[in-house]
């Protein structure tokens, strides 16, 4: 063999083996990047226009209901919608978002001042609540269940951080706002019955709206008014709720309201699923156990499920029949000795791209904090916040940034993407238990020319912290409320 020959030989072998080498280190590098980042494409930032009912494991349950976001097209579909959906502006969405949140703060930092004088509900059914006995929002996802016999099936807003369940009914002594379904006729039930005055449930409204329940001809009032200005005033009744065919509940406490203004979209009411007495989780406690699950969708044109009751079985795509699924995480819930509607959580560490960001321990035993269905953007101490945008921003420079949207003041400019990485973020609860966000729960988007992160800043440390809903998108969420623990598991609806 010449020396030629033998020296190009070599030479190739060489050359085979650095590209060996240099496509071992990319792969190591990809399987690095996927495990501290999501790729996401960008045309799958804006939602559809049109209803893709998911298929999951909900969806199979017996005593499982479909989750729609209530301005989405699921909301409507099916349903008595008269012309398209109207979805709100993203500033007034983030607008509405922080007057519950102040609300939130003011209940729970702050004791609620004694129940009286001024704050009492008036005699008539069309009178308002006292400003003072405002609870929070009004929810943004929405489930179907029946009321009445014969049973009128309704659309109702369902909120963790709200108590009482009410709908519209005729015949509206006051006002009645637009509704898809047909509005609530009590005098059409042959199950309907109003609740006394003088009864101890009529008492109990005191603690599930914020306001000492009222008198017409001996029939108890309620009143209740949200921290978005909306309100609902009317008779306290009872009736015969049906979650599905073969779960009803006879003598379901509801509102049934004849004054409600205010911002519920379309709905007809609204489900409470709190921890006060008067709340559905209480009031089906007998046969559901204070157990029930929901998941909520990735984006307003797909639907989740909520379901009450523990599960026998879970099949499908966690791999396997089992009692729970394999994923299924559990931390203790804490009692909030302010409320007794929130549910309470502890939140240890935040993570960004696979690194604990350093923060001091006290600022997350110093502040309450709570997982609330209702609000839209997690808020963290400015200490937490601050933490994690500086990390997130480090690992974005290499995308243009955007304006910033309200409350949310890191954003960026993906119009000219196809796809884009953004860093994981993560949290750790307490019982040692770590998850990561999906890619939807990190990004809050107004266009693709921009899309912010979906946290904010608390005015300070000791404000309520609270886990927003965007933060749950696709995540089954199990509240185990007899064992005070909550649950989660990825991945649990699209």
């Amino acid at each position: 063999m010449d020396t030629y020959t033998s020296r190009h030989r070599y030479g190739v072998s060489a050359l085979l083996r650095l590209l060996a080498l240099s496509s071992l280190l990319v792969g190591t590098l990809c399987e690095e990047l996927a495990s501290t980042h999501h790729t996401i494409e960008v045309s799958s930032l804006i939602p559809s226009v049109s209803c893709k009912t998911s298929s999951s494991k909900g969806s199979g349950k017996a005593s499982s209901l479909k989750v729609a976001h209530k301005h989405g097209p699921c909301a409507a579909e099916g349903r008595l919608a008269a012309g398209g959906v109207q979805q709100p502006a993203h500033d007034e969405i983030l607008r509405e978002d922080q007057s519950r949140v102040e609300i939130i703060n003011s209940r729970l930092v702050q004791r609620t001042a004694s129940l009286v004088g001024p704050n009492r509900v008036r005699q008539s059914v069309a009178d308002l609540p006292a400003k003072s006995g405002k609870t929070v929002g009004s929810g943004n996802y929405v489930v179907t269940v029946g009321l009445g016999t014969p049973k009128e099936d309704l659309t109702l807003i369902f909120d963790t951080g709200s108590d009482i369940t009410w709908t519209q009914c005729k015949p509206c002594v006051r006002y009645c706002y637009q509704q898809r379904d047909p509005i609530f006729d009590p005098s059409a039930s042959t199950s309907y019955l109003n609740i006394s005055c003088t009864s101890a449930s009529c008492s109990r409204l005191a603690t599930a709206t914020g306001n000492i329940p009222g008198c017409s001809s001996s029939t108890c009032v309620y009143g209740i008014q949200y921290g978005d200005r909306s309100f609902s005033v009317g008779f306290f009744g009872k009736e015969k709720l049906t979650i599905t065919p073969t779960d009803t509940f006879d003598s379901f406490m509801f509102g049934c309201g004849q004054n409600n203004q205010g911002l519920f979209g379309s709905s007809a009411g609204l489900l409470g699923l709190g921890r006060d007495t008067l709340s559905i989780v209480e009031q089906t406690a007998a046969k559901y156990g204070r157990y029930f699950s929901y998941c909520l969708p990735s984006s307003t044109a797909s639907t989740g499920y909520l379901t009450f009751g523990r599960p026998s079985t879970y099949n499908g795509h966690f791999g396997r029949t089992s009692v729970f699924p394999v994923s299924l995480k559990f931390t203790p819930l804490s009692t909030l000795s302010q409320s007794g509607t929130f549910y309470g959580i502890t939140i240890q560490a935040v993570y960004v791209g696979g690194k604990k960001l350093s923060i001091p321990s006290s600022t997350f035993s110093n502040a309450p904090s709570i997982i609330d269905s209702g609000t839209v953007i997690t808020r963290l101490p400015p200490t937490v916040y601050t933490a994690l945008r500086d990390a997130f921003k480090q690992e974005m420079t290499k995308y243009p940034t955007a304006p910033a949207l309200s409350i949310l003041d890191t954003c960026y400019d993906f119009s000219n993407y196809t796809t884009v990485d953004i860093p994981k973020v993560g949290f750790s609860f307490a019982g040692d238990v770590y998850i990561d966000l999906h890619s939807v729960g990190i990004m809050y988007t107004a266009s693709t020319s921009q899309v912010c992160l979906a946290f904010a800043a608390n005015g300070v440390d000791a404000d309520v912290l609270i886990y927003g809903n965007v933060q749950q998108l696709k995540f089954e969420i199990v509240y185990d409320v007899g064992a005070m623990k909550l649950g989660f598991a990825p991945d649990g609806c699209a």
